[in-house]
């Protein structure tokens, strides 16, 4: 399926604001679902939002929102994640992943495609 890698994680305090970046290759954006993950420390992996791939149509968890913006850019082959208003509870290692029917989000069903390696976003209080 192709590999993902994410990068623009780093140390934010609470309130501030970063952008994550998925470049995928192997593969376009209009085979796949994309779905942002995150894990926190002690914590189950789970999904924060998702882009469709037939229609770009897109999805958020509960925690994220309003805050966060899912977007993707067919000629860079990256799919991006906007954060705003950090807060701790943000604080995780983020992944991207290959996802069917947004099912990440939807089902709470981790997907079992690819995955990238994972960003790590700190925000401090």
């Amino acid at each position: 399926q192709g590999q993902l890698v994410e990068s623009g994680g780093g140390l934010v305090q609470v309130g501030g604001s970063l952008k994550l970046s998925c470049v995928v290759s192997g593969f376009t954006l209009n085979m796949y679902d994309i779905g942002w993950f995150r894990q926190a420390p002690g914590k189950e992996r789970e999904g924060a939002s998702c882009i469709s791939s037939r229609d770009g149509s897109t999805v958020y968890a509960d925690s994220v929102k309003g805050r966060f913006t899912i977007s993707r850019d067919y000629a860079q082959n990256t799919v991006y994640l906007q954060m705003n208003n950090l807060t701790p509870e943000d604080t995780a290692v983020y992944y991207c992943a290959t996802d069917y029917k947004c099912r990440g989000i939807v089902a709470r069903t981790l997907p079992v495609g690819s995955w990238g390696q994972g960003t790590q976003v700190t925000v401090s209080s």
